[in-house]
């Protein structure tokens, strides 16, 4: 016959009905179980305030912690983690800390515990990383050094228009200048956009693009009308290699977040649709906090440029070591009474020609080196590749330093790339 299992649970519930009957006294009673008198009227009095189920075991835990975070201050975060889903904790924390500096707000690893705890975590889909690509594109450790432009992909509105959203940050503060609907993606209404950057925010020094149109083209050193602007202008335009978005990866970033947060649902129609473009904007520069900006606002670290959009863009001034043409409406330019293509798109812009030879020399556009001239076949001939240094920055690479053709003989090297 097996032995019956008896719990402390079971003998005190024995113990109390037993004494119920007063079969026994409660020092005898006390010596049958081998217990204190003390502890069995502890049993007596629970068991007479709660009935048997007084008897069952206690958490021996404390109801509150001491370091529990307050009911209010949990509930502040969670009411502004379902305002903005896409918000980590860190970034609730700082806008916590900027809005009630007075309130100890826990720690980032607790408001993480807790929007685990009520369910508020999107899960992110793992990535596989590419390594950086390096070209000699110029370092973003200052607001203006390098502006960041690409076309996020379209996608419809639910009345089944198409939305084309043209963007430009600023490389170094992620401050988004422009995110705007463009009806169409050529050179005119692009560049429109850009001069109203420049007349608000100033002239950067660079200008990073991928290869598509408008921002480049099939012409000599990829120039595009656009880009020819920008170096009239005095900008440097940068362009990624083909296949390569990560090298404009701070810019892709900040696409992502625009598609999560404009895009999915799509909005009911094109104006709709650039209202909360507008209402990213805002809220992306002077609200959303950037872990790459020490947790402060794009707005916080932005600063117009001091260089201003000027009244009338002057011509390029070459200086008196170079030959200068001008290229005809067909592209063209003279040369010893014959005519030498060059590009469409510099028509009518004048080019300065610096000899290396007797035979070869090397065109440039404004400050910068496009192409080389063969003046015995009367061809235009693509660059050599561009040599290039490690720069300051992790993972980006600079031109190589030359001085300016227009106070030495040694032209500096351009920054466009890849050619």
């Amino acid at each position: 016959m097996p032995w019956k299992a008896s719990s402390v649970v079971d003998e005190r519930t024995r113990f109390v009905l037993e004494y119920e009957r007063r079969l026994y006294t409660m020092t005898d009673l006390c010596e049958i179980y081998n217990i204190a008198r003390e502890t069995g009227y502890y049993w007596l009095r629970r068991y007479q305030q709660g009935g048997l189920e007084a008897l069952q075991n206690r958490n021996r835990g404390p109801e509150c912690h001491p370091n529990q975070t307050p009911e209010r201050v949990e509930e502040a975060v969670l009411e502004l983690r379902r305002g903005h889903m896409r918000w980590g904790p860190r970034k609730l924390k700082r806008v916590l800390e900027r809005e009630a500096p007075q309130t100890p707000w826990p720690a980032a690893s607790t408001i993480g515990a807790m929007l685990a705890r009520e369910g508020l975590v999107v899960p992110r889909k793992k990535r596989r990383r590419v390594p950086p690509y390096t070209q000699p594109f110029a370092l973003a450790d200052a607001p203006n050094q390098v502006w960041c432009a690409d076309f996020k992909g379209w996608f419809p509105t639910q009345g089944g228009d198409r939305i084309d959203p043209l963007t430009i940050t600023d490389a170094h503060s992620r401050y988004l200048l422009r995110c705007q609907h463009v009806g169409k993606t050529n050179g005119e209404q692009v560049q429109a956009i850009f001069e109203g950057a420049f007349r608000e925010c100033g002239l950067p020094q660079a200008i990073r693009t991928d290869n598509g149109p408008p921002f480049a083209s099939r012409a000599v050193a990829g120039l595009s009308r656009l880009a020819v602007w920008w170096m009239k202008l005095g900008i440097v335009p940068e362009r990624i290699a083909a296949g390569h978005p990560e090298q404009n990866g701070r810019h892709e970033r900040m696409h992502r977040t625009l598609k999560q947060e404009t895009a999915t649902p799509a909005a009911a129609n094109l104006r709709a649709q650039q209202r909360a473009f507008n209402r990213f904007r805002r809220e992306y520069n002077d609200e959303r906090p950037h872990e790459a900006l020490g947790m402060q606002t794009p707005s916080a670290v932005y600063r117009p440029s001091p260089r201003p959009y000027p009244l009338r863009v002057r011509e390029p001034e070459y200086g008196s070591a170079m030959q200068v043409r001008r290229v005809d409406r067909s592209g063209v330019f003279s040369w010893k009474g014959e005519v030498v293509f060059v590009s469409e798109t510099l028509i009518g812009e004048p080019i300065g020609l610096l000899l290396e030879d007797e035979r070869f020399y090397k065109v440039y556009f404004v400050t910068s080196p496009i192409a080389r001239f063969d003046s015995h076949r009367r061809t235009i001939l693509p660059l050599p590749a561009v040599s290039c240094q490690v720069g300051a920055g992790k993972g980006e690479v600079s031109p190589s330093p030359a001085p300016h053709p227009l106070d030495a003989t040694e032209p500096k090297v351009s920054g466009m790339c890849p050619v």
